[in-house]
């Protein structure tokens, strides 16, 4: 498992008028897309800054990794050809693709991917996998032959180098990255007007630049929920994915539009502090699960798009196991467990909120089932800078918290105690040690099976649902993702 997490922090930035240059409405309507994205990357270094939204724009469009991540979850080679895996699990030899240049006319080799894995690990780098990339010692074996070494066994590696963190820069062009971004895949920067909107253009010297099928893509940012439905139903924008879920019922019955909801490996939690009494009893604990109408909470948190989940894992990820059934929706079970707790009612708890819709919403939701067995709970709204350095820093002041954790990966967060939400268990640390010292896979899910039943019967957290992205797009565009292990618009896919 990968020891880290994502959180979605940039702050939504508006959308004013785009304003097309002459010569994009005289290209072919075929050959151009325009797709709304409800957030701005702060930046297009997906190295430099832990925003999303960096990914959404350049990832397998202007920058490519090892691999390549799958919309069913698969990981199969990109800038790699293949790769062989030691005995040992730590070792990984990658045979890189060759003939293979950056946009800037550099040659793509095994020193420029050391360059960039090195320059991730570095003492300077802001890098958000920089611990990673730090365990990795980085080998040139021949010019299209890199070495990784791990200081820990870690079987997702393939995963990790699909995504943004793990692109290979070009090392004469990588400071000015965020704003001229240089790579090796299909597309390159054409403009950029902040605030609106951002345009890549084919690359006419990719390596297979004759399969790109769309010649011209605009990103929209477009923050306002009722202004993305409006840009859509005008035909201002073809494709809108992870769009707002309180605007996808008028689209869904329109003939003229296709509705696609995706899974995803996020998971939403209520995030419960075990370092504040009473809390670290495990009954107490059970009881707040049990007074948690799971359904109801995905009404109104995610407007009905949801999963519900009974463990800090989701369907579709290797190895789920179905515990919901594990802390059941139960009034008076939860009654009693607070009674046997030695609890006095009303118990008063503080529910911090960041700004996501979900969380506040979801907030509202959770703190009426709560008030039904006695435990009184005030809810403090907080913007994202105060959320991470009250409730997620080392402050970690806070009873309860709503959050999603989009991070594939993470279950590796319960196996350090002095993360935010304070769970310390040996026999979890023990379980997880197993998990990532275990090569087969077959043994490797069963493993991870145990894994979520533990953290359910310790309800070590409220798992609330997995969270469904729904993308709204006009009938005719074809390759969108159908699931989103990662958040990606892989414009190679895509067409008319």
């Amino acid at each position: 498992m990968l020891k880290r997490r994502t959180l979605l922090t940039t702050a939504a930035i508006g959308a004013l008028p785009l304003v097309l240059p002459p010569a994009a409405l005289a290209q072919s309507k075929k050959e151009t897309m325009v797709i709304g994205m409800t957030l701005e990357p702060p930046g297009l270094d997906p190295t430099a800054n832990a925003a999303a939204a960096i990914g959404e724009v350049v990832l397998y469009n202007v920058f490519e990794t090892l691999t390549k991540i799958n919309a069913d979850g698969k990981v199969t080679p990109l800038l790699a050809e293949s790769w062989e895996i030691s005995p040992d699990l730590k070792t990984y030899t990658f045979k890189l693709r060759k003939g293979v240049k950056f946009q800037n006319g550099e040659p793509f080799n095994a020193q420029s991917v050391k360059f960039s894995f090195d320059r991730a690990a570095a003492e300077k780098s802001t890098n958000k996998d920089k611990r990673t990339f730090a365990n990795l010692s980085t080998q040139v074996a021949d010019e299209h032959t890199i070495v990784l070494i791990n200081k820990e066994i870690d079987p997702d590696l393939p995963f990790l180098l699909g995504q943004p963190t793990a692109v290979i820069l070009e090392p004469k062009s990588v400071d000015g990255n965020a704003a001229t971004p240089v790579g090796t895949g299909p597309y390159k920067l054409q403009n950029w007007v902040k605030g609106s909107s951002l345009n890549l253009v084919a690359w006419e010297g990719f390596r297979n630049a004759g399969a790109i099928k769309l010649k011209r893509v605009t990103f929209r940012f477009i923050s306002d929920t009722s202004a993305q439905a409006a840009a859509l139903l005008a035909g201002d924008v073809d494709a809108h994915p992870r769009f707002a879920t309180r605007a996808v019922p008028q689209f869904q019955n329109n003939p003229n539009f296709q509705v696609i909801l995706g899974g995803s490996r996020a998971k939403t939690i209520l995030a419960i502090n075990e370092k504040h009494k009473p809390l670290d009893d495990v009954r107490v604990r059970r009881a707040i699960l049990a007074a948690i109408d799971r359904k109801a909470v995905i009404e109104g948190a995610a407007d009905g798009f949801g999963v519900p989940i009974g463990s800090h894992y989701v369907p579709g990820a290797p190895g789920y196991v179905d515990t919901t059934g594990v802390n059941p929706f139960d009034i008076e079970k939860a009654k009693k467990l607070l009674a046997e707790a030695g609890v006095k009612t009303p118990l008063e708890l503080s529910m911090t909120l960041p700004p996501p819709p979900y969380a506040r919403q979801g907030g509202e939701v959770i703190a009426a089932q709560l008030a039904k067995i006695g435990i009184t709970v005030k809810l403090q709204n907080v913007e994202w800078a105060q959320w991470l350095s009250g409730t997620y820093g080392g402050q970690h002041d806070y009873d309860l918290s709503i959050v999603s954790h989009v991070e594939p990966f993470d279950l590796g967060n319960y196996a350090k105690p002095d993360y935010y939400w304070g769970y310390d268990s040996k026999a979890f640390r023990e379980l997880y040690d197993k998990i990532q010292q275990t090569g087969n896979v077959e043994e490797r899910n069963k493993l991870l099976g145990d894994a979520q039943k533990l953290l359910a019967n310790d309800a070590a957290n409220g798992f609330l649902y997995q969270p469904q992205f729904p993308t709204v797009a006009k009938k005719g565009v074809k390759g969108l993702w159908t699931a989103m292990p990662i958040f990606c618009n892989d414009l190679s896919t895509m067409s008319w």
